[in-house]
């Protein structure tokens, strides 16, 4: 198999990291991208680390699940066939207000397209691809704390964040 970017081992991320508080549900993230092994890791990364993940592979998709489960955090893909990230963010959070979104490319963003989302009123993160899973798990915990008392943010044993080291592949 062909590798599309250099990864960390999804054995280096940490398997049943603990809520603050378990009575708390989990923190719902919406993984979008149109290549089946990008979803896959990223929702194999954040359900290792205590999140409930849902998944989808364009923004119609995406927007169907959202509608009847409605993420805390968004991720997507900037570039799909169809609906681009910046459009299914803004459709996205008229349905949840509260929703977080992180936009992830292998292509620069066009400055156009965060202006508009800016206008639009969609705040996001942005992050090249590829990302390392402890700056990924630390940009979501980083959105939730931002967030307040109302989403756990997650308290990984050992540390704050996990210490993956990177794949030199």
């Amino acid at each position: 198999m062909t590798a599309y970017f250099p990864t960390a081992p999804l054995e280096a991320v940490p398997m049943n990291g603990s809520l603050k508080d378990p009575d708390q549900h989990r923190p719902v993230v919406l993984v979008v991208d149109d290549k089946p092994v990008i979803t896959y890791t990223v929702s194999e990364i954040l359900a290792r680390s205590n999140f409930t993940v849902v998944t989808a592979y364009n923004g119609a998709e995406a927007l169907e699940i959202a509608m009847l489960i409605p993420p805390d955090v968004l991720i997507t893909d900037q570039l799909m066939p169809g609906m681009d990230g910046l459009d299914l963010g803004l459709a996205i959070r008229r349905l949840a207000p509260d929703c977080e979104a992180i936009l992830s490319s292998a292509r620069f963003l066009a400055a156009e397209h965060i202006r508009q989302a800016n206008l639009a009123g969609l705040d996001f993160v942005t992050l090249a691809k590829p990302v390392h899973p402890s700056r990924l798990l630390a940009c979501i915990a980083d959105l939730l704390a931002a967030k307040g008392s109302r989403r756990p943010v997650m308290d990984l044993p050992g540390s704050a964040m996990p210490q993956i080291k990177e794949n030199t592949m």
